[in-house]
């Protein structure tokens, strides 16, 4: 296949994984309501686990003319995102795909098992998460001093949490399939364990906007666990493809010596 020919794949996938984002978003719009009572359940537990006094002071509020628009359409973009994650991510691995073996294909449908509900499970475990953090974040508010939490703030903080925690979860995904395009090897990432889990733990404590350590730790644990997993996986693979062999020994070749090949 050519660049030209890859370029239009690539800009065929995108366009079906646009349209599939859209309509989800358009359909999303519909139910905006009730998807806005359950984005604001975080901060209405975080805001029940204050003191009376602080409750008090505690409101989420919108301000000008367009918030509640701007809102509604995050609102909506956002949901159907996730919602339409098992076929953007299905375009994906179809756009991967073609550099794999004929049998190496037989793990399309295992990866659109698995990618959709990876993701999703991440997002759950962020919604989990989420009132956790929020608490502690609140919990460093005064008495006598109001804390009115800007409603598009608050989306984006919540918003951002739920995509970090989605995407990071299919981080261990994306290794086994470098592993299974021959780019990374089970050893080698045995050989980067521990490198690994600190820049995870790195990554967490960066991503989540919340920067306490209980949702870093509940967002780096669970990451480290899936990576042992793929780490495990990838093995597996390599040794029924015959490669956990050890690596071949050239140190005892001269370098400018011309190989009878």
């Amino acid at each position: 296949m050519t660049l030209v020919e890859h370029l239009k794949e690539l800009r065929n996938r995108l366009f079906i994984a646009v349209i599939a984002v859209v309509v989800a978003s358009i359909v999303a719009w519909f139910f905006y309501k009730d998807l806005y009572h359950l984005l604001t359940v975080p901060a209405r537990k975080a805001i029940s686990h204050l003191d009376k006094s602080q409750q008090e002071n505690a409101k989420i509020f919108t301000s000008g003319v367009t918030g509640a628009f701007i809102l509604q359409t995050k609102v909506s973009l956002v949901a159907g995102i996730i919602a339409s994650s098992p076929i953007w991510l299905y375009e994906l691995w179809a756009f991967i795909m073609p550099g794999l073996h004929r049998h190496e294909r037989r793990w399309t449908l295992l990866f659109v098992a698995i990618a959709g509900p990876l993701f999703v499970g991440g997002v759950a475990l962020g919604f989990w998460v989420m009132p956790k953090g929020l608490t502690v974040m609140l919990g460093f508010t005064p008495d006598g001093l109001s804390n009115l939490i800007d409603v598009n703030s608050y989306l984006n903080f919540v918003l951002r949490v739920l995509l970090v925690f989605g995407v990071a979860f299919e981080i261990p995904l994306f290794v086994v399939l470098l592993n299974l395009a021959g780019i990374v090897s089970g050893k080698q990432l045995g050989r980067w364990r521990s490198w690994i889990v600190m820049a995870t733990f790195v990554f967490a404590a960066v991503a989540t906007p919340s920067t306490d350590p209980i949702t870093m730790l509940l967002l780096a644990i669970p990451m480290t666990l899936l990576f042992l997993l793929s780490e495990v996986i990838a093995r597996v693979i390599d040794k029924r493809r015959g490669r956990g062999g050890a690596e071949p020994d050239y140190s005892g070749f001269d370098d400018e010596e011309i190989s009878p090949l």
